[in-house]
């Protein structure tokens, strides 16, 4: 008997898994901290330890197996570049998973995934930038 050597189902087809947990991956190397449920947090994580291992690679061919998952040439750079720069001493284990209670909603259990070293600066900072080009621009419209 070969026990636990499968994956977590979800309740998903699997074309509906793999585009989920490829979107978490972006939004997690984005943002690098997410809150989801604690099975996906869980599934989440080999994903996103398996990119950070070809990101710390950085040939070509592994910078095309990466963006095959990420989808994102902005992602795929921050991956090999500022990630892989980062982890190039650890060995593994580049994310957490913290348990973070239960949803309000249906009870299912919440988890916060990050990376380990994280930049507290990153969660965000797109919206932030679009957020205040958005402001001057108004700002550039009333004068």
């Amino acid at each position: 008997m070969r026990h636990g050597s499968g994956y977590r189902k979800l309740n998903r087809t699997p074309s509906h898994r793999k585009s989920m947990l490829a979107n978490m991956a972006t939004s997690l190397i984005e943002h690098e901290q997410i809150v989801t449920t604690l099975p996906k947090a869980k599934e989440l994580r080999r994903v996103v330890d398996r990119l950070v291992t070809l990101g710390k690679g950085g040939t070509l061919h592994q910078r095309r197996q990466a963006a095959v998952t990420v989808r994102n040439n902005a992602m795929v750079q921050k991956l090999f570049g500022e990630l892989a720069e980062r982890y190039k001493e650890r060995n593994g284990g580049y994310t957490r998973v913290l348990k973070a209670g239960f949803r309000h909603g249906d009870m299912a259990p919440l988890a916060v995934i990050e990376l380990v070293d994280r930049n507290p600066d990153a969660k965000g900072a797109a919206d932030k930038a679009r957020h205040e080009a958005e402001m001057a621009e108004q700002g550039d419209e009333e004068e």
